[in-house]
């Protein structure tokens, strides 16, 4: 058997010359020598292959001593490689030679016999590598502060878009307000002018037209202002536990008269429904507005499904419809008609927003709906598409108290007996309203006593005058306002009843409509015989 040649030594060492001297990574052996900083203080380059170069950025480094090549940086250098050599443990690790400005990913081991001094060294740049990872970790360290101020400016941009859509809803709103009060004035002022004419002229018979009209005015500007209440939510609710799919359908005949014969209303009443506490004229108002809008919408007839049931909101829905999640009851009007555009529902809520033609509507149907349905405690949507009809939901939170009790009826008090000598507090900032209600009680047989202000009303009521009832308006000058002069009131005199006046209603000042026993509010403007009957009414429970 013939033994397998041997390569020859100098083929080998061809082969591995080869090897050192096209390979990608650095590569070099340092040698260790004791120089004036101590034993093994500096070290010489005794090999280096020409990638040494393409990745260190040092060229002819045979030769070179460390302290020489980069004295600044020396030190560090002997520490790692030195520890190589005292050690004999191979090391990895990254680091920047600062005098070229290179990240060099390094291996290190030593050369044996250890007494040869001699540690090997392979390498490679990792520059770019090393400035994108600085870069990624300065990108992350800045990132919460960069999030941040993102989120501060979209939160401006919105603001300020928020603002721009509220100034141009208020040009709208006041342009239609200027443009519906100044009729009613003009009627109010012309008739009261023409009255004052026949009057001067001796011919008092035909006052009463020009009276009439006046009046019929001022009814619509009270409801234009109800409208605007309503829709600002500030309007006086006195909210009670209503079952809902009775309210509905004791409106069913009433709705089907106002829509007329060629629209067919469908009423789907939930089984169990729950109570609500609500307003129940302000709910039959909105279910009414609502099945309008609803015929408006279906000018060929159609069908008005009206439609109650439970709804249990959770965090999605919440999120969704934009009020806390619980438990609320639905009141929802569908049709078949001819639906809204996504522009249309967007500004549907708008006051004095209409899509009716001039004359037809006011554009305050919708907005009321949803100031009321916000004071409620709920919300309204609208769900739409054109040519497929549309659903307007009430969402009302769920009362668990009792249903509703029945509530006792207010007898007209203009032809009732005159007063036995009973004696009223009138405290109103508004000469004109104290006069109006002086006179009323002056007619009802009663005496009155006059306050502008908390302060002076509280005066009367801490002295020893008679006083069997107490009407105050609730915004009142001076810092003490009409709830909290009615409490002080009743603090000085238990039992004495109250009836609150105001031109809006500052709901949250008379515990949003949840009056105590003896407490009744009216709203101006108000109807003579419903203010003598309000007080007739009070001034004789009291007794």
């Amino acid at each position: 058997m013939n033994p397998q040649p041997q390569p020859q030594p100098t083929a080998e060492l061809e082969r591995y010359r080869a090897l050192f001297e096209t390979m990608d990574e650095g590569f070099c052996v340092i040698e260790f020598f004791d120089g004036p900083h101590g034993p093994n203080s500096d070290y010489v380059h005794v090999l280096a292959n020409p990638a040494y170069e393409r990745n260190a950025g040092i060229p002819n480094v045979v030769g070179q001593k460390l302290r020489e090549m980069v004295p600044d940086e020396a030190d560090g250098w002997v520490e790692l490689y030195g520890t190589v050599l005292s050690t004999g443990q191979p090391i990895r690790f990254q680091r920047e030679l600062v005098a070229t400005g290179r990240f060099l990913e390094v291996s290190s081991f030593r050369l044996e016999p250890a007494t040869l001094r001699q540690v090997a060294v392979l390498f490679k740049d990792v520059s770019d590598r090393a400035r994108a990872e600085a870069e990624l970790r300065r990108l992350n360290e800045t990132l919460e502060a960069r999030v941040a101020a993102a989120v501060e400016e979209r939160a401006t941009i919105e603001e300020a878009l928020r603002q721009s859509q509220k100034m141009e809803a208020v040009g709208q709103l006041t342009g239609g307000l200027a443009h519906d009060f100044n009729n009613l004035l003009a009627g109010i002022s012309g008739s009261l002018e023409l009255a004052q004419m026949r009057i001067s002229q001796g011919r008092v018979a035909e006052v009463e037209k020009y009276l009439l009209t006046a009046q019929g005015a001022t009814r619509r500007a009270a409801a234009l202002t109800h409208r605007l209440l309503a829709f600002a939510r500030r309007q006086t609710l006195l909210p009670r536990p209503v079952n809902v799919n009775r309210l509905v359908a004791g409106m069913i005949e009433l709705i089907q008269r106002t829509v007329g014969p060629s629209v067919a209303i469908e009423n789907v009443a939930a089984t169990g429904l729950w109570t609500a506490m609500v307003d129940a004229s302000q709910l039959e108002n909105a279910l009414l507005n609502l099945c309008i809008n609803a015929r408006d919408a279906m000018p060929e007839g159609g069908r008005i499904t009206i439609e109650t049931c439970n709804r249990w909101i959770d965090a999605a829905g919440s999120r969704q419809l934009d009020m806390p999640e619980g438990q609320y009851l639905s009141l929802c009007v569908s049709d078949t008609g001819t639906g809204m555009t996504p522009e249309v529902r967007a500004r549907a809520f708008d006051p004095f927003f209409t899509t009716k033609p001039i004359g037809e509507g006011t554009g305050l149907g919708l907005s009321m709906i949803y100031g009321f349905a916000k004071q409620s405690g709920g919300q309204v949507r609208i769900y739409s598409e054109p040519g497929e009809g549309t659903m307007v939901c009430i969402y009302l939170p769920r009362h668990l108290g009792d249903d509703e009790p029945e509530l006792p009826t207010i007898e007209p008090a203009i032809t009732a007996p005159p007063g036995a000598g009973e004696t009223v507090l009138v405290v109103d900032d508004e000469p004109s309203v104290r006069l109006l209600i002086v006179d009323v009680l002056h007619e009802l047989g009663y005496a009155a006593i006059e306050a502008a202000d908390g302060a002076s009303g509280l005066r009367i009521l801490e002295s020893g005058a008679r006083i069997d009832l107490l009407v105050t308006d609730v915004g009142l000058p001076g810092g003490m306002n009409g709830r909290q002069l009615a409490d002080a009131a009743r603090a000085r005199r238990p039992g004495l009843h109250v009836l609150f006046i105001t031109g809006f209603a500052e709901n949250a000042l008379l515990n949003n409509g949840q009056l105590e026993p003896g407490m009744q509010v009216l709203t101006k403007p108000f109807a003579i015989d419903a203010l003598a009957s309000r007080i007739r009414q009070l001034v004789r429970v009291g007794d």
